[in-house]
């Protein structure tokens, strides 16, 4: 399955938001950068407008790709393509997460999040926020 998500950033933080209770305890409470699939005839940003839209009520505009893996879950395989997006407030809505939290590269791990996730997050720790802001 091919997947979006958007590794939002503000104040020199990124934003983590942490999904519902599930049956499926491989996602339940975990954190994670927000995104969902790629429907049918959508771009990769198409797609992720959508989704952030959808999950916290936001429209950006500038996205940067970032990072690209995939990841196999018992049940399915996910294609993930980050984006790097600046936020200007924290005026959104968590329509799909029960929380969220700011947080600092160096301090993402101590969050749990979905497995797939965890390479960005490598990535993120060794090229630092730095570099990020410059790409945006």
């Amino acid at each position: 399955m091919k997947v979006v998500a958007a590794i939002l950033i503000f104040n020199n933080k990124i934003l983590a938001f942490q999904r519902p209770l599930s049956e499926n305890k491989y996602i339940s409470l975990k954190y994670e950068f927000p995104g969902g699939k790629i429907e049918e005839n959508e771009t990769d940003i198409v797609a992720l407008k959508r989704e952030l839209k959808e999950e916290l009520g936001i429209e950006l505009i500038n996205f940067n790709k970032y990072y690209e893996t995939s990841f196999a879950y018992p049940d399915f395989e996910v294609n993930i393509n980050f984006y790097l997006s600046k936020i200007k407030n924290l005026n959104f809505k968590l329509n799909s997460h029960i929380k969220y939290k700011l947080i600092s590269i160096n301090k993402l791990r101590t969050l749990k999040w979905l497995e797939a996730d965890y390479a960005v997050i490598a990535r993120l720790e060794k090229y630092g926020l730095n570099t990020l802001i410059n790409t945006i």
